[in-house]
């Protein structure tokens, strides 16, 4: 059973709310965390930049990690957006079951 943990940032609550929702819906992810907004302070062709954005925590199965990250491609609006997804090592036993089980479509 491996499961990730997988992490982008939005420009704006309706796109984070729409991926969410998406991948949640399509069953491509468990659980989707919505984070109040951070200041993201990045470099970006050249220059230094500041961006208001609203994180989002997603669960998955590692299984469903491929589809998954090209849907969040699809629907975000950056050129570039971070999606890094980082591996569950440990956690209770009956909820890291729960992310690895497939939806009843």
């Amino acid at each position: 059973m491996d499961n990730l943990l997988i992490l982008t940032n939005c420009p704006d609550d309706a796109v984070a709310n729409a991926i969410a929702l998406a991948v949640v819906e399509e069953g491509l992810a468990a659980c989707v965390n919505l984070l109040p907004r951070v200041q993201s302070i990045y470099r970006w062709q050249g220059a230094v930049e500041s961006a208001s954005e609203v994180p989002l925590l997603i669960k998955a199965s590692a299984a469903n990690y491929p589809a998954l990250e090209q849907r969040i491609a699809e629907l975000h609006p950056y050129e570039l957006p971070e999606i890094i997804a980082l591996p569950i090592t440990r956690g209770l036993p009956a909820y890291l079951n729960w992310l690895a089980e497939k939806p009843v479509q």
